[in-house]
């Protein structure tokens, strides 16, 4: 038994769902989740707000209450944010808790470690603004981007209402920019199948956040995931 207590965006409305239906292959491994109020994407202080301590501590506490083993802020926010920011929390979760503790943007990191990723194409459905912000913070540990394609939006709960052929197309081209990697960055939209596919026709690996931040989950609790493979993507074999 394996209960993993998630930090989830509040007008998220992809990462519960999928992530679920991620470890149905997994018996006895099961996700709990907890809403932070966060409802924009842009580079401004109220943009920033949303990602508070307090809030995030609190919600934290509630998981607590359900005895998971593993506390995770499922959303990308330190791709922009910078990692920093993103190490800073998981130190007072764990420290609140006494319950270990890691992001989505620390995944998306991990796995581009794990796999030798030096040049990258990143797929988001953000403002290009935001994009550049999530090279620069990649550039800075020895990723770079070979291109960002992103939808133009900011508002969280439309990040999900990107259409399956757009994301696609961008998959597609960010391909054909011959990457190490594709990196799909955002919690809330609904690639995690998609990429899977992808990944098996252009033969990269297409790392999705709400796979990665899955895969990461799993391996923080020493889970075998590569019955998860087959389906959700090769980063799952290790």
């Amino acid at each position: 038994m394996a209960r993993i207590g998630m930090l989830t965006p509040s007008s998220n409305t992809v990462l519960e769902p999928i992530t679920c239906r991620l470890l149905e292959d997994l018996p006895g491994v099961t996700a709990h989740f907890s809403r932070i109020r966060v409802t924009q994407i842009s580079l401004d202080a109220s943009s920033d707000s949303q990602f508070a301590e307090s809030p995030m501590l609190s919600a934290a506490h509630l998981l607590a209450d359900a005895k998971v083993d593993a506390l995770v802020w499922n959303g990308t926010s330190g791709s922009w944010l910078g990692l920093e920011h993103d190490h800073a929390l998981c130190g007072s979760i764990e420290r609140e808790t006494g319950i270990p503790a890691t992001t989505s943007a620390l995944a998306m990191k991990a796995s581009y470690e794990l796999l030798g990723v030096r040049r990258l194409a990143l797929v988001t459905p953000y403002t290009d603004d935001v994009n550049e912000k999530i090279a620069q913070g990649y550039r800075r540990f020895g990723v770079e981007c070979a291109i960002a394609l992103g939808s133009g939006l900011a508002v969280n709960e439309q990040f999900a209402s990107v259409a399956e052929r757009e994301i696609g197309a961008m998959i597609d081209e960010a391909a054909r920019a011959k990457p190490d990697a594709v990196a799909i960055v955002c919690t809330n939209m609904n690639a995690a199948g998609l990429a899977a596919s992808k990944e098996r026709e252009y033969g990269i690996p297409m790392l999705d956040s709400v796979s990665v931040t899955a895969w990461e989950s799993l391996r923080m609790l020493k889970v075998d995931a590569k019955p998860l493979a087959k389906r959700w993507g090769r980063i799952f074999e290790f």
